[in-house]
């Protein structure tokens, strides 16, 4: 089940938040526990039982942890916190990584295991990382133990953010989680805020997937550049808007549940340096490896070598948490690259160079980045980036090119646009046209939430193309 589906808007939802707002606040915890389980064995009924296994150890590790400091034991603290962390990742790495290291020995050794052929558990890769921010937050002190399951599991399962995240490491919202207090106007602001999630995805982000799909289907050695350009663009705007779309859903409906949930994009696009781009793309991802395993590991507060070190394992890590393929590998390892060179070298030069030098720069390698991470075979993305520099002899455009540009020129200027902070400017704008004619501004706002809702309905009833890239993380 997605959140841009008919179930979910006019079945799931409202039967959560009836029952959600019916019962007493507190068996609110227990309604968003049993719906959310619920919500993820629509898809993966199987699953939910490694779901509950991966709830059980943090919940027990979490305790473990808090009564050994209570003890002053801190070497048994240490020893529990490493349990429940080994555990959680070896189920992470069985169910998402077994074929991948399967099938990387075979190659090398020239032998021939047979693949497990395990389906991925939608969500895995956010849940544990959840569980472990909490288990080491409790270690550090960091965070309150949870004694009640019913509160940790709902949690952890929760399905407004269960499936792509935001990352919502424990300590954010743990007061959230033991007391909180639901208002009309937070409930207002999350319904907006999903809407327009909700219109991101359907109307933009399933459209430039649309056009990346026609494109990328086309025979590699054919492709004219300027084609191959605008195929890549539209994938670049697809996967922005797809998920974040997905996170200003996420943070909508957390808001009609009393939740506040991080930010998890900040116009990452209009970033002038790779630097500022990761402070801008899946904050919530970049934090938690900032602060669980970058600090831990040193910083930037050891020698220029092992910083260096911690930069690169940083984003290893990072590629392999996205997937289990070589692609993620090599994507991961080029950021980190990238990084590297701004940092001790590039950085002080890039920031003395025009502002729009600077943008193409950082738009430039973006780009190229997101040709290594949209292909799984390595043999067609490096196809593909090979056509992207004329690398074919195929001419720069041909007919198609232009019919191509003619019927989307419209979706990639709303795309482009869209990416910035303009939109946002522009409704602030109104709205202080209005400050002081509060009736007409609640028409207005009114009329654009509902118009983008009916749109995003009225094209969810034709549509067959209704993907969602981050489902396979």
């Amino acid at each position: 089940m997605v959140f841009s589906s008919l179930l979910f808007l006019f079945r799931f939802l409202p039967a959560v938040l009836a029952v959600y707002y019916i019962v007493p606040r507190s068996l609110r915890n227990l309604v968003l526990l049993l719906f959310s389980l619920v919500f993820y064995a629509w898809g993966e009924p199987v699953y939910i039982v490694l779901m509950l296994v991966s709830i059980l150890v943090s919940y027990t590790g979490g305790i473990a942890v808090d009564s050994r400091k209570r003890r002053g034991d801190e070497r048994g603290a240490k020893i529990a916190l490493i349990l429940s962390s080994v555990v959680s990742l070896s189920l992470l790495g069985f169910f998402k990584y077994a074929d991948f290291v399967i099938g990387t020995v075979n190659g090398i050794a020239g032998t021939g295991m047979d693949l497990l052929h395990i389906a991925l558990p939608i969500g895995i890769s956010f849940y544990t990382f959840q569980t472990m921010s909490y288990t080491i937050d409790v270690y550090r002190g960091e965070a309150k133990v949870q004694k009640n399951i019913i509160s940790f599991g709902a949690y952890v399962t929760m399905f407004p953010q269960l499936i792509a995240g935001p990352i919502v490491q424990y300590k954010t919202i743990d007061e959230q989680l033991r007391s909180r207090t639901e208002t009309s106007v937070q409930f207002a602001e999350g319904i907006n805020r999903f809407i327009l999630g909700l219109g991101k995805k359907v109307l933009l982000a399933n459209n430039a997937g649309a056009l990346w799909n026609s494109i990328s289907a086309m025979t590699v050695s054919e492709i004219p550049v300027a084609t191959a350009w605008m195929g890549l663009a539209a994938y670049t705007l697809q996967i922005y808007f797809d998920f974040s779309a997905y996170s200003d859903m996420a943070i909508g409906l957390g808001h009609m549940f009393g939740f506040r949930f991080l930010e998890n994009f900040n116009y990452p696009y209009i970033s002038k340096s790779i630097t500022e781009f990761w402070r801008r793309w899946h904050i919530s991802l970049s934090t938690w490896f900032r602060d669980y395993v970058y600090i831990p590991l040193g910083g930037n507060r050891v020698s220029k070598l092992c910083h260096v070190r911690n930069i690169l394992v940083v984003w290893l890590l990072t590629g392999i948490w996205h997937g289990a393929s070589w692609n993620f590998v090599i994507w991961g390892v080029y950021y980190g690259i990238l990084l590297l060179i701004e940092k001790f070298f590039l950085g002080k030069y890039l920031k003395k160079a025009p502002a729009v030098f600077q943008h193409i720069y950082c738009m430039f390698f973006v780009m190229l980045g997101w040709n290594l991470f949209v292909f799984d075979d390595m043999g067609a993305g490096l196809g593909f980036m090979r056509a992207l520099f004329g690398g074919y002899g195929q001419g720069f455009f041909n007919q198609e090119t232009v019919y191509l540009l003619y019927n989307n020129i419209i979706l990639l200027v709303l795309l482009i646009l869209g990416s910035t902070q303009l939109p946002k400017k522009l409704g602030n704008r109104i709205c202080a046209a209005f400050s002081g004619n509060d009736t007409a501004l609640i028409v207005i706002k009114n009329v654009f939430y509902a118009g983008i809702f009916l749109l995003s309905v009225a094209w969810l009833v034709d549509a067959s193309f209704n993907p969602f890239l981050y489902f396979r993380f």
